[in-house]
């Protein structure tokens, strides 16, 4: 038997299935990748208290990754929301001291309805620790503006200067996630050197809850097993792609991308990208 890679996701966990560790998992597990979890906080709102974010302690963290490594090893990162200065300096502690070579960061910031999901100090502690670690970023435009102090980001070209600077960073690579602007679904990736660009087409839905987790969770996912970061980025694009043509809700709210539908809904359903 051929084992599958293994990627260890550090993120939050949404209570709703559709973002975060759950979205990381689906994916993994649809990519055919042994995914684990280091869960930093739960995102979920109390009924009374109004609370939406649940932070777990740092010796919580360090246990989990402890155990993950100890029962399975790891072959590939992934972070999602890490939500505070503290939990930024443990996951670039962890990362660092590790000899793990793909490493996929999402700088999670702002949740599918503006919510936030980082304290305001730690944007420095994202920028200076974490980031340089980063084989890819995968920022979408708020957060990419967020990380350059707010800048506005309007067309393609926008997309393109901010990998530039973004890139001055430190990550290998930056994909710049256009999923505001309008017409073609477009992003931009830079190399240090060149752009390429992945276009998609803007499908008509807000079933959208958890495509960036999902989007940076399928380039992990075949990093790990041995893709380049170009072919990564274009079958993950592909993949959250025909995800989000098929969205779903359940309820009046916003529903999340449907992770299998590639796998259900046949090869002549899946959706390419440029």
């Amino acid at each position: 038997m051929i084992k599958p890679p293994r990627v260890l996701t550090i993120a939050g966990s949404a209570a709703g299935g559709s973002a975060g560790i759950q979205a990381d998992l689906k994916t993994f597990q649809e990519l055919d990748v042994y995914g684990m979890s280091v869960v930093t906080a739960i995102v979920a709102k109390h009924p009374e208290t109004m609370k939406n974010v649940h932070p777990q302690t740092i010796e919580a963290i360090e246990a989990q990754y402890a155990t993950a490594t100890k029962q399975v090893g790891i072959d590939g990162f992934k972070t999602g929301m890490l939500f505070s200065k503290e939990v930024i300096e443990k996951a670039a502690e962890i990362i660092s001291g590790s000899d793990v070579e793909h490493i996929v960061i999402d700088p999670v910031m702002v949740g599918k309805l503006d919510s936030k999901l980082l304290e305001d100090d730690a944007i420095d502690a994202m920028k200076e620790k974490l980031l340089p670690l980063a084989t890819i970023i995968t920022p979408n435009m708020p957060e990419a503006s967020f990380l350059l102090d707010g800048r506005a980001l309007a067309s393609v070209s926008d997309l393109k200067q901010a990998a530039m600077d973004l890139h001055e960073l430190g990550p290998k690579y930056v994909l710049v996630k256009g999923g505001r602007l309008k017409g073609p679904a477009i992003d931009v990736l830079y190399d240090g050197s060149r752009f390429t660009t992945f276009e998609a087409p803007r499908i008509d839905t807000v079933h959208t809850s958890g495509a960036g987790c999902t989007y940076s969770a399928a380039i992990a996912a075949e990093l790990a097993k041995g893709k380049s970061v170009h072919e990564a980025v274009e079958i993950a694009k592909s993949f959250v792609t025909t995800a989000i043509a098929y969205g779903f809700s359940y309820t009046e709210l916003v529903g999340p991308t449907y992770h299998a539908a590639e796998r259900t809904q046949g090869e002549a359903h899946s959706i390419k990208v440029y």
